[in-house]
């Protein structure tokens, strides 16, 4: 079920995606910029100061300097106008800044599963996305891999790369990191998992998510503003943020929609999930061990309209 819909490009808006206006020096020059910080990583929140280039210890995100990557391939499960006809071309990253108690991804977040490939390799699946039709590259967990990506990117500008940048990420980042990529990413696609540091540290072992999670929606939505589609209805830039609802009220959606529609604006474009499912480590908590009701969503519904969001999507209950 989808709320109203979003802009289309005004005859100013320029119809290509952000990085080519920076042209191939600048996008250099950041993905150097970015690799100098893996010497002493600091490249989300964990500030962990790992030299990840040596390779002899991995960071907080358990990787080294070459990216790792579980998989990539046409995806067609995303929000309508990230998917579209054609699908996003996903590319889902090893390993995840957050330990979500509950991740439904986790073999992938978690326990490691991809295989490690070079800059130059990324390249090419982002190539190979676009040859087969992808409406976008979309880099899922991509937080500690900004340099690569960067890099990854300058290459295949150099083969003809032409198409939009989606950021798909947890929402646990560093403004610092998020600036790198100012003019770059074209469309972002957070979670605000938590309005409760505690919930935060219990649930994803994160430290200080909140403050954290809502300064990088601020820089997020600074950089990109209100989403925007192109004739067919195809996202070509904008913030979605995505709420997924969790058993008795943990994930804090009032709170949440509050803080969006206060401090960033009504207008944002909002995914309200239901497909939380008990997986990984959930069923070790009592409150965690079941799916949402009917009512619990309903409810997340009535706090998203009351805090004046009217943009984005509701869904129905997929069980």
């Amino acid at each position: 079920m989808s709320y109203a819909t979003t802009r289309k490009p005004g005859k100013d808006f320029l119809d290509k995606p952000s990085y080519l206006r920076l042209g191939e020096k600048e996008v250099k020059e950041r993905a150097d910029k970015a690799y100098e910080r893996l010497r002493s990583c600091n490249l989300c929140p964990w500030n962990c100061r790992v030299d990840r280039i040596e390779g002899k210890k991995k960071g907080v995100c358990r990787s080294f300097s070459k990216p790792i990557v579980s998989s990539y391939n046409l995806h067609f499960g995303e929000e309508p106008v990230i998917s579209g006809k054609r699908g996003s071309g996903t590319i889902f990253f090893t390993n995840c800044t957050l330990h979500c108690v509950f991740c439904q991804n986790y073999p992938i977040s978690q326990l490691g599963a991809g295989k490690e490939y070079s800059d130059e390799e990324l390249a090419e699946m982002m190539l190979y996305l676009q040859k087969r039709g992808a409406h976008n590259i979309n880099f899922v967990t991509p937080t500690h891999f900004v340099a690569n990506i960067l890099n990854a990117l300058h290459i295949a500008m150099r083969k003809g790369f032409e198409i939009p940048l989606v950021y798909n990420t947890s929402g646990y980042e560093s403004v610092e990191t998020l600036k790198l990529l100012d003019g770059i990413v074209d469309i972002y696609l957070p979670d605000i998992k938590y309005s409760d540091n505690r919930m935060a540290k219990k649930y994803s072992r994160a430290l200080n998510y909140v403050e954290n999670n809502r300064a990088a929606l601020k820089e997020m939505f600074r950089q990109v503003g209100l989403l925007v589609v192109d004739e067919n209805g195809v996202a070509v830039k904008g913030l979605i943020i995505r709420h997924l609802i969790l058993p008795e009220n943990i994930a804090g959606t009032r709170d949440s929609m509050e803080f969006i529609a206060k401090e960033i604006s009504p207008l944002v474009t909002i995914s309200l999930m239901s497909q939380y499912f008990p997986a990984y480590k959930a069923h070790e908590y009592r409150e965690l061990s079941r799916r949402i009701t009917v009512s619990e969503y309903l409810q997340a519904i009535k706090d998203m309209e009351a805090a004046g969001l009217k943009n984005g999507w509701i869904q129905d209950f997929l069980w």
